[in-house]
């Protein structure tokens, strides 16, 4: 059950959130093996002037970034897997936004299958064939 929060600085732009948010799922079915029916999406968007790096908002520096975190289950992708998905969405996020400062970052956060679940449901539970 990956969650994804991708932060992009910017105007709000409803036709490219849609969009990443179709590319990142099928790269992280593709990449990590992880079920689209199963995977969220949150898209924000945080003006340029109220982003920092050294001390510089990125509207001073002329640059893009953006953050992305995806919450996977512990042990459920490769080393391999997640320096594939590393390269292939930060490439894929610097190629759509463009100008791309090079701290824009990408987060795999492994979480134990005991500490977050959907539908009231642990992840734990759900790997023991538990539904409620």
């Amino acid at each position: 059950m990956p969650g994804i929060s991708l932060t992009l600085s910017g105007t709000p732009n409803a036709g490219l959130a849609a969009q990443l948010s179709h590319e990142l799922t099928e790269l992280t079915a593709r990449v990590l093996g992880k079920q689209p029916s199963q995977t969220m999406v949150i898209v924000r968007f945080v003006d340029p002037g109220l982003w920092f790096i050294d001390s510089e908002s990125l509207e001073c520096l002329g640059r893009n970034s953006f953050r992305l975190e995806i919450t996977i289950t512990d042990e459920t992708t490769t080393l391999a897997q997640k320096r594939r998905y590393q390269r292939e969405s930060f490439d894929l996020l610097s190629e759509r936004i463009g100008n791309v400062h090079p701290h824009s970052s990408v987060h795999i956060l492994d979480v134990r299958a005991t500490a977050y679940g959907y539908g009231g449901v642990p992840q734990a539970a759900k790997l023991w064939g538990e539904t409620r």
